[in-house]
C-alpha cells in the first residue's frame, strides 16, 4: 500500500525534473505571450537592415527567437533595461532570412512564456518588377466595373495587390493565382495608389514593385469648363493654351486627351484664391496633338476624387504651309545672269586685246 501510494508521487517527480530544463520552453508557462513586431515593417526588400521586436513583461530576463516553428531558438538577446524588449537585427534581408517568426521570453518568477503569434517575414525585389493596368482604364465613374491585371514574365503563379494608404506602406502581401483583381464595382473608397508584385507560390520572396497606378474616381464635383488661347485651330509648330476653369473652390486640375495611354496631366494652384483655373501649355504642336481633350478639378486633400469631365474640346492643327521659293529663284536667277553679263563682257575684251597689241608694234 505505501509503495503504491508513493508511486504516482515519484512519477509526478520524476516529470517535473525531467522537463525542468528544455521542455519548459515548449509548454505553455504562466507567463503572458509577448507581441512581436518589424521595423520598419514585414515587407522588406532585398540588401535592407531591419529588426524583429519582442515584448513580454517587465519580469523578462531573456528572450529566445524562433523561425519556420522550429523547436531550437534561432537567437537569444536579453532585454534592454528600460523598456523590457528586445531587437533581434537583421543587417541584410534576404530569400534565407524570410519566413515565420515567433518569440518567447523567461521570468524568474514564471518561468517560459508561450510563444508569440507568428510573424511573417517577407522580402521583396528578388524578382524584376511586374506591370499593372487598368480596365476599361484609370479614369472610371462611381460605380463602374473595375479589373487591375498584373502581368509579369512566364513562370510566377503568384500576384499580389497593394493599395497605398498615405504615407503608410503595405504591411501583407495577400497572394493569389490569378494576375486579375476585380474590383467590382467602384467607389470613392477605391481611389488610391496600386502596386503589384508577382512571386512563386510556396515562396516569401516576391518581386520589386511594379510602377504605381493611380486609380481616379469621376463624377464627385461639378464638371469646370475648357477653352483654348488663342484657339482651338493652331498651326503647326505654334503652341496653345487649354484653360481649365472651375466654378467652386477646387486647387487641382486633370487634362486628359482621348485614346492616350498616358496618365492625365496634372497641375496643382499654389494660390487657392479665385479665379479657380489652371493654364496647360501644348506645343510646339504637331499632328499627333490633334484630338479631343477633357479636364478635372479635384481637392488636394483628396486627390484620388475628381469631378464630372468637361465638355470636349478639339484641337485641330494645320498642316504646316508650303514655303514660298518665288522670291529666292527670282534672286538666284538675277545672280546667275549677272554672272553671264560679266562673263561675255571679259571674253569681249579678250578676244579684242591681241589685235591692239599687233597694231601697236607696227606703229
Amino acid at each position: 500500500m505505501g509503495d503504491r501510494a508513493r508511486t504516482p508521487t515519484l512519477t509526478a517527480l520524476l516529470c517535473l525534473g525531467l522537463c525542468w530544463g528544455p521542455c519548459d520552453q515548449v509548454q505553455a508557462g504562466a507567463a503572458p505571450k509577448p507581441s512581436i513586431w518589424a521595423d520598419p515593417g514585414p515587407m522588406v526588400s532585398r540588401g535592407s537592415p531591419m529588426t524583429i521586436w519582442c515584448q513580454g513583461s517587465l519580469q523578462a530576463d531573456v528572450y529566445h527567437l524562433y523561425k519556420d516553428r522550429v523547436s531550437k531558438p534561432l537567437d537569444t538577446e536579453a532585454p534592454q533595461n528600460s523598456s523590457k524588449k528586445a531587437g533581434f537585427s537583421i543587417e541584410s534581408m534576404s530569400t534565407h532570412t524570410a519566413g515565420l517568426y515567433q518569440c518567447a521570453y523567461h521570468s524568474r518568477r514564471k518561468g517560459w512564456s508561450e510563444r508569440s503569434d507568428p510573424l511573417l517575414l517577407v522580402v521583396t525585389g528578388v524578382y524584376r518588377e511586374p506591370s499593372l493596368s487598368a480596365q476599361p482604364g484609370s479614369l472610371v465613374f462611381s460605380g463602374d466595373n473595375l479589373t487591375l491585371q498584373c502581368r509579369s514574365g512566364a513562370g510566377f503563379d503568384r500576384f499580389a495587390l497593394t493599395k497605398d494608404e498615405g504615407l503608410t506602406s503595405p504591411q501583407h502581401l495577400h497572394g493569389q493565382h490569378s494576375p486579375y483583381f476585380p474590383l467590382g464595382h467602384v467607389s470613392h473608397t477605391h481611389g488610391g495608389q496600386y502596386r503589384c508584385y508577382s512571386g512563386h507560390n510556396l515562396s516569401h520572396a516576391w518581386s520589386a514593385p511594379s510602377d504605381p497606378l493611380d486609380i481616379l474616381i469621376v463624377g464627385m464635383y461639378e464638371k469646370p469648363s475648357i477653352s483654348a488661347q488663342p484657339g482651338p485651330s493652331v498651326s503647326w509648330g505654334e503652341k496653345v493654351t487649354l484653360q481649365c476653369r472651375s466654378e467652386i473652390s477646387l486647387d487641382s486640375f486633370h487634362l486628359s486627351k482621348e485614346g492616350s495611354p498616358a496618365a492625365p496631366q496634372l497641375l496643382r494652384l499654389q494660390d487657392a484664391a479665385a479665379p479657380f483655373q489652371a493654364s496647360f501649355t501644348i506645343g510646339p504642336v504637331t499632328s499627333n496633338h490633334e484630338g479631343n481633350y477633357t479636364c478635372y478639378s479635384s481637392d488636394s486633400t483628396f486627390p484620388y476624387l475628381l469631378s464630372l469631365p468637361s465638355d470636349t474640346l478639339e484641337l485641330l492643327v494645320s498642316a504646316p504651309r508650303p514655303q514660298d521659293y518665288t522670291v529666292e529663284n527670282l534672286i538666284r536667277m538675277g545672280g546667275a545672269a549677272l554672272i553671264l553679263v560679266v562673263l561675255g563682257i571679259l571674253l569681249f575684251q579678250a578676244r579684242d586685246s591681241p589685235g591692239s597689241l599687233e597694231d601697236a608694234a607696227r606703229r
